[in-house]
């Protein structure tokens, strides 16, 4: 059962502490309390409420340490940030495990502390997250930035998808974008409204798998696109 800890007189990042292990949940209340940039809310083990409690509690940071419960049918990481997509996800505790590792970042994790770390590590760990930062042990960046990679469709990939799906209209397009002219540049070459300019940009970049409209265009001719 979740104990609520909050103060409405305290300041500080807003911490809820989801352990199951007692011992290591009372000990981490205990020297994250000491903490001045801290302000426990809430703290508790895994339950069937133990989401609405978190989510009642508003944190800006909940802290983990069981990956079976993490990743269990439950998915309260993934369920949480459905809730409350601003909440940054901190595993404590953990192993160096790429697959887990991996896993736990799929499902939103953004802060990942070993079992060795010291209490000022995970302080350290719950103020980068708060801040909008990433933090994973060194050992397992290499695996970070493979996984990063392996997620990309292959340039091959995309331009199979081009040719299937460029239209006569869009290649056009892609060919101006390319010459560097804008949205409204553009409608004004074609005739055509800046808004229905803005709704080809935006299905095609849909389409090449693209972040933005530059890259599309590199993309799309790329392999001759008259």
């Amino acid at each position: 059962m979740s104990i609520l800890r909050g103060s409405s007189s305290g300041s500080g990042i807003p911490v809820f502490l989801l352990a199951e292990n007692r011992l290591l949940r009372e000990a981490l209340v205990r020297l994250l309390s000491k903490k001045d940039d801290i302000l426990i809310v809430g703290s508790g083990s895994y339950s069937p409420q133990i989401l609405q409690e978190i989510l009642s509690s508003g944190p800006d940071i909940v802290v983990l340490d069981s990956v079976s419960k993490a990743l269990s049918q439950d998915r309260v990481v993934h369920r949480l940030l459905e809730a409350r997509p601003a909440t940054g996800v901190v595993m404590v505790g953990m192993e160096a495990d790429e697959d887990v590792f991996l896993r736990l970042v799929r499902e939103g994790v953004l802060g990942y502390v070993l079992t060795d770390a010291s209490s000022l590590e995970v302080w350290r760990a719950i103020r980068d997250v708060a801040a909008g930062e990433a933090v994973c042990p060194p050992s397992l960046s290499v695996a970070l930035f493979r996984f990063a990679a392996q997620s990309q469709p292959s340039l091959s990939q995309v331009r199979v998808r081009k040719n299937i799906d460029l239209s006569p209209r869009q290649q056009q397009l892609a060919r101006l974008i390319r010459e560097g002219l804008s949205n409204k540049e553009v409608a004004a070459r074609l005739n055509l409204s800046e808004q229905t300019v803005k709704n080809h940009v935006h299905r095609m970049l849909r389409k090449v798998g693209a972040t933005d409209r530059v890259s599309m265009a590199e993309l799309y001719s790329s392999d001759g696109v008259a």
